[in-house]
């Protein structure tokens, strides 16, 4: 079995005085795809680099305390590799990729609109390319059935079901209608797959993986579900297992584990 964590960190030297390295240690994920670590390499202690006997990998942003993705691998990968090949989002620490016999596991961050119109411009520039990519990701596996599994914040909630407040979120970055729509192609015109939501097709609180650290959205369960495993339709084929971890919290995010059946 093949287990694969995802999870935004919210600055990973926070989640660790909060716990997260005893967790990892007992939940022994394989792979752990990290967002938004907000770390330069020069600041990664070794705790940070290898907890668990995990060999740690990142793609740190320019910009300092921003942004950035990382794995923690517990079977070293044949090539990790950053970015996708787009100066301006690559500068900010968005993508990394490790690659196995037949696998491959992305860790991805996609930008958030919320804190104005620049922003979300910016978001619907990464989409484009980063939909580009995914299409060029798809014509691999179909040429060569390597699977692919992309894990990571992707800011946006594709449906009504996963959010609590849909309707009063209609005009708001993260549930725009041009937003939905384009995971929407992702999925049902591209051929990738929401592997929760194949595993559970009908939840709704229990699915929701942020919650704004605004008013009681936490005490009241009012969360979003924007952390995802996109995966190919071989491997999604093959998860077996999915929980939403939201105890310890370590982040406004909660670890998204799920298990397929891999040697």
């Amino acid at each position: 079995m093949l287990r694969i964590t995802s999870l935004n960190v919210n600055g990973i030297r926070s989640a660790f005085r909060k716990g997260l390295a005893d967790w990892l240690a007992d939940a022994r994920p394989d792979i752990v795809c990290l967002q938004e670590i907000k770390i330069q390499d020069g600041d990664l202690a070794d705790d940070l680099r290898h907890p668990d006997s995990l060999t740690g990998h990142f793609h740190h942003a320019e910009k300092k305390g921003y942004s950035g993705v990382g794995l923690y691998l517990r079977r070293p990968a044949d090539t990790v590799t950053e970015g996708m090949d787009c100066p301006e989002f690559d500068a900010e620490g968005r993508i990394l990729r490790a690659d196995w016999p037949g696998l491959t596991v992305i860790s991805a961050y996609l930008p958030s609109g919320s804190s104005g119109d620049e922003r979300q411009t910016a978001k619907y520039r990464f989409l484009d390319h980063f939909e580009t990519w995914m299409e060029g990701l798809m014509r691999e596996h179909r040429d060569s059935g390597r699977e692919f599994v992309i894990c990571g914040d992707w800011n946006i909630a594709h449906k009504e079901i996963d959010l609590k407040n849909w309707k009063g979120n209609l005009k708001n970055s993260g549930f725009l209608p041009e937003e939905r729509a384009w995971l929407s192609k992702v999925l049902d015109e591209h051929g990738w797959v929401d592997v929760y939501r194949r595993l559970h097709p009908d939840a709704t609180g229990e699915a929701y993986t942020w919650w704004s650290n605004r008013g009681q959205a936490w005490a009241k369960n009012v969360g979003w579900r924007i952390d995802y495993h996109i995966a190919t339709p071989g491997i999604a084929a093959r998860a077996r297992a999915a929980s939403i971890h939201r105890e310890p919290r370590f982040s406004d995010h909660a670890p998204l584990t799920i298990d397929y059946e891999w040697s």
